[in-house]
């Protein structure tokens, strides 16, 4: 299913680079040829605030959501002034919506369109999520494009698709990891993936972390 349609027009659509994307691209352009920037320095710092730094905003929403009842259902009823509870705002205006997985059901975010992102709660987005492939086939196929993944869910599980909007953003609160009980906010945030976020991954297990640290 899709949570969304796409029947309006897409006021900034990624398929063409944004002013802010072209400046960018001109300005690593001149830094690098004036040898001020080495690629794959630079490489690796975006990496690093795509998966470890950006994510970290959502994973503490998503924490405070699995250790305060109150919270999440703010967060349910009303994602864009719950997250902004935290001090994270989107300049863009457009709304967050938030949405659980439960025992029964497993949420995945695409943009079919382009690579309407939750930039506030996830930083970056990764390259996979801008692609055509993973854009058509999440919502063609997506307990396949899970497989890919590493997700692996039961036959009788629902997944529903959610389709990103210029105006509407979503993000997904994974179900919480067994083995967790008494935990702070801290150190569940800490089993909180970027993927998770997004629907194409699962939270990590104590054991998980455990063997990452």
């Amino acid at each position: 299913m899709s949570g969304h349609d796409h029947d309006h027009p897409h006021d900034h659509d990624h398929s063409e680079l944004s002013d802010i994307e072209l400046r960018v691209r001109a300005l690593e352009t001149l830094l690098t040829e004036k040898g001020y920037v080495d690629p794959p320095a630079l490489d690796v710092l975006i990496e690093t605030y795509e998966t470890k730094i950006g994510p970290k905003n959502g994973a503490r929403v998503v924490a405070r959501a699995w250790t305060d009842p109150a919270y999440r259902e703010r967060l349910l009823s009303d994602a864009t002034a719950a997250i902004a509870e935290f001090g994270f705002t989107d300049r863009q205006g457009e709304h967050m919506v938030a949405v659980e997985n439960t025992p029964e059901i497993h949420n995945m975010v695409v943009c079919t369109l382009c690579s309407c992102y939750p930039w506030t709660v996830l930083g970056l987005p990764p390259v996979w999520y801008k692609s055509a492939p993973y854009r058509s086939r999440a919502v063609r196929d997506p307990r396949g494009v899970l497989d890919e993944f590493g997700v692996s869910l039961p036959d009788g599980k629902e997944i529903r698709v959610w389709d990103s909007t210029a105006e509407v953003r979503y993000l997904v609160i994974p179900e919480r990891p067994e083995g967790t009980e008494g935990w702070s906010e801290e150190k569940l945030a800490e089993l909180v993936t970027r993927n998770s976020m997004i629907g194409t991954g699962l939270a990590l297990s104590p054991s998980e972390l455990e063997s990452a640290a």
